[in-house]
């Protein structure tokens, strides 16, 4: 089964056969043991943090999206490329690994809620809108790592770049470089806080609304806004609210509250550090002995923080705890059968994206390596 960065409607995932649905975890275990060992160095498992324990444990490598995308484009010697994460994920690893490497999501139906929300119809519509009323050649374009290749592939075309969490101010500072605006997606939450660590505040700031007319502002709106900020979220992250920080801080006063800038622009501003998925793990080890850390990502990522660093009590903030949902569903019997697939020589969910997006979104990435 193979699906594209423009087919997103592929993105069907079949039932597993009942020898993995009703496997013990046992039997999965060796099951994937076995197949990772016959495939040897052919293999190179990537594991996003937000990950499954029962999954993690397998992974050659842990990281966030890019950072596994890199790395997989430094294993020349694999031929596939089983990345555990999410489809945008996946795309970013075709993008850069070489021709000869075959990338497999275990799961199609593990996408990213925030991705989905800025379509590249929605956005060439949008473009299309702002060009009867600004000069496009002042409006930069940048989209966040967390979107489909077709929109990186955008970005490139018109003379934007890739973000990600972690570089996001150094990429709008290039391009104010550039021009008098910034057409910023999927998540204006990351735009918001980025913007204000840069010294501006709302004033400079409007949502784009893509379900209506000029993004539901005014001609007037559209011509002042430093950042247009796409109506988009993280379903995680948005979670998190002011409330949460108070409770941790009346529970826990000399406690640490340290979350991701994907979080509410309330939330940032009432943590101690705000940050990408790399900077909170930093935060974590960094933090002295005996410290309580309050934490504002994903939960099996705080969980892991939590086991491997014992000398410290790690938790959310969040006592209705949330995972990612789309994560979620790679587990240990979707890993068990790409892999028994691999070795049986049939390569099953194979992510591919267009040639011709594939190239521009390399440059867009490739534009962003050179601003950091």
């Amino acid at each position: 089964m193979t699906t594209t960065a423009t087919a997103v409607t592929l993105r069907i995932q079949a039932p597993l056969d009942d020898g993995y649905a009703d496997a013990s975890p046992d039997e999965l275990e060796r099951r994937i043991a076995a197949a990772k060992a016959t495939l040897g160095e052919r293999v190179f498992i990537l594991g996003h943090h937000y990950q499954r324990d029962e999954v993690i444990r397998w992974a050659d490598a842990r990281g966030d999206s890019f950072k596994l995308a890199q790395l997989a484009k430094a294993r020349p010697e694999a031929d596939y490329i089983v990345f555990c994460g999410v489809h945008f994920m996946a795309e970013a690893a075709d993008v850069l690994t070489g021709p000869h490497q075959q990338v497999v999501l275990p799961d199609l139906n593990a996408g990213c809620s925030m991705a989905d929300m800025a379509d590249i119809d929605s956005v060439e519509e949008a473009w299309e809108a702002l060009g009867e009323h600004v000069d496009l050649a002042r409006v930069i374009p940048i989209t966040y790592m967390n979107s489909a290749a077709d929109l990186k592939a955008f970005v490139g075309r018109n003379h934007g770049a890739v973000c990600t969490s972690s570089n996001a101010r150094a990429v709008l500072d290039w391009a104010f470089e550039r021009g008098d605006q910034v057409l910023f997606f999927p998540d204006q939450h990351l735009g918001r806080n980025t913007g204000f660590q840069m010294g501006y505040d709302e004033s400079h700031m409007r949502v784009w609304n893509p379900r209506l007319d000029l993004g539901g502002l005014s001609a007037d709106d559209v011509r002042s806004a430093r950042f247009l900020l796409w109506k988009g979220h993280c379903s995680v992250h948005q979670r998190f609210s002011p409330e949460h920080v108070a409770a941790f801080r009346a529970e826990h006063p000399d406690g640490i509250v340290v979350v991701h800038p994907e979080c509410s622009r309330e939330v940032c501003a009432a943590a101690d550090q705000v940050g990408s998925t790399e900077f909170i793990l930093r935060a974590v080890a960094d933090a002295p002995v005996g410290s309580v850390i309050g934490v504002g990502t994903e939960i099996h990522m705080v969980n892991r923080m939590a086991a491997e660093t014992p000398d410290k009590t790690v938790m959310s903030i969040d006592p209705l705890v949330c995972p990612c949902s789309t994560m979620f569903r790679i587990d240990a019997p979707h890993l068990a059968w790409v892999l028994e697939e691999l070795v049986e020589g049939r390569v099953p969910n194979r992510v591919v994206v267009d040639a011709d997006d594939a190239e521009w979104a390399r440059i867009a990435l490739q534009r962003m390596l050179d601003i950091t």
